[in-house]
């Protein structure tokens, strides 16, 4: 941040009192809600954002930074603005913190233009409608739950079920199908995670095309609430200046959530529903409706949410769900049998299926596989208990179908094959559509289900 500063700059007060990442500071001047104000200890800038006017003479600021060597009488100076980054096409293959400076040990990002990271949502004439399908290359995505281009997906599951992974999938997909660039906001992340995320991204071959914001867990809360606000920043650059198809990534919303819990805690407001801050729904809503695509290209996200307990009822997760157009629920009993990715298909849901849109053909043939899927659900404590043999012939055929379809909607990664030593692979959405209905049909009933596991396409498991 110290680069953003130009001196001397005006004093604004003193240091009144410093509680943990809370500081209040004594004022000459009054300055607005949000804005950056700094100080200077042994050439090291701290750098501090207004979030409450006390009174006349005092406001209450969070620190972005540590708060070790703060000290009563201390003063503090004004950045003349609200907390803002250096933006340019260099950004790209870099790997920035929350004020826009390098972590990944490169030279600065040159410091031409700045902008604003609390800025307004677009106008609504400048925004544009979103009706166009983007294709991943993941077959249970594309097949059941589609991504909207310029759209907002999100991706439900608890601890470990491959929220990450799936989210550095649709980071290969957008870089090697749309050859657009993306934006990763790691809110949250823990240090051993971030590193091993970049240095896999970097392996993977898509860093020369995306750029990447990390608030790490150890990091004071005001930094994990403004980085996904960073990243995001980021992303609407790229896509107003270079008019790129931008996507952008955000792991993990929840912990977004969570640092604006800390702060209102520490601001002394009184907790809401469930011990969540009562600011909740709308903090929320400023960064997500952000999320938008204008004229001048479009930004379609992807944000992982932790779901605490898997309870999906949760207050933050219930919030989130109200402003995505596409649901992807990641299950711990797909996952536990093995299934990957291990997305729930009765339970994921897309705003795109629907007939209009995406045609009769996808419409029919993905509301037939759910079918199966779910009336093989129904009878799997049946089977449990009895076994298949007591089932019906027209039962028996739907369950054996369903356990092809549930094998075949797995999938080999590219991002992990230097783990599994699978190559990965991108299935186009007509050989998905191609492969179920030929599965509707009974043309794989003679097939053993083991060949329909981890295949591209149901060729590859023919020859």
């Amino acid at each position: 941040m110290a680069s953003n500063i130009v001196e001397p700059a005006p004093r604004v007060g003193t240091i009144a009192r410093v509680r943990g990442p809370v500081v209040d500071i004594r004022c000459e001047i009054l300055p607005a809600l949000h804005q950056a104000l700094w100080a200077r200890i042994n050439h090291e800038t701290y750098t501090f954002e207004v979030h409450q006017h006390l009174d006349e003479t005092h406001v209450r600021a969070i620190t972005l930074h540590r708060t070790t060597g703060l000290r009563r009488g201390m003063p503090i100076y004004d950045t003349g603005s609200s907390l803002h980054v250096p933006v340019t096409p260099d950004c790209l293959n870099r790997l920035l913190n929350v004020f826009g400076e390098p972590l990944d040990g490169g030279e600065p990002l040159p410091a031409r233009e700045f902008r604003n990271v609390l800025a307004k949502a677009p106008s609504l004439h400048e925004t544009r409608s979103i009706s166009e399908v983007l294709e991943t290359g993941i077959k249970v995505i594309d097949l059941l739950c589609p991504f909207i281009r310029g759209g907002k997906t999100g991706l439900f599951g608890g601890a470990g079920v491959g929220k990450t992974v799936l989210i550095m999938e649709f980071m290969h997909a957008i870089v090697q199908l749309h050859r657009g660039v993306s934006v990763f906001a790691g809110v949250g992340e823990r240090i051993r995670e971030g590193h091993e995320l970049w240095h896999d991204m970097r392996n993977a071959g898509v860093m020369p095309r995306t750029v990447m914001v990390f608030g790490q867990m150890d990091e004071s809360p005001g930094v994990r609430f403004r980085c996904g606000m960073t990243a995001l920043t980021y992303a609407e650059y790229l896509r107003d200046m270079l008019g790129k198809e931008v996507l952008f990534l955000m792991d993990n919303v929840y912990r977004f959530v969570q640092a604006g819990s800390e702060i209102s805690g520490l601001l002394g407001r009184m907790p809401a529903t469930v011990g969540y801050q009562p600011t909740l729904m709308t903090e929320v809503a400023e960064l997500e409706d952000r999320i938008i695509s204008t004229t001048r290209g479009s930004v379609t996200s992807v944000q992982a949410v932790y779901v605490p307990a898997d309870d999906m009822t949760d207050p933050a997760v219930s919030t989130i769900l109200n402003h995505l157009d596409a649901t992807v629920i990641l299950s711990r009993a797909q996952a536990s049998k093995g299934i990957y990715p291990a997305v729930d298909p009765l339970r994921s849901s897309s705003k795109m299926l629907d007939r209009h849109v995406v045609g009769s053909r996808h419409y029919e043939i993905a509301e037939r596989v759910r079918e199966h899927l779910a009336r093989y659900h129904e009878l799997e404590d049946i089977i449990a208990m009895l076994g298949i043999e007591e089932l019906s012939p027209r039962d028996r055929q739907i369950v054996l179908r369903a356990r092809k379809l549930q094998r075949y909607l797995t999938q080999p990664f590219h991002v992990v094959a230097e783990h599994t030593g699978v190559d990965g692979a991108t299935v186009p959405l007509r050989s998905t559509l191609d492969d179920c209905a030929a599965f509707l049909r009974g043309d794989f009933d003679d097939l053993p289900e083991e060949q329909c596991y981890m295949r591209a396409t149901m060729k590859e498991a023919r020859a």
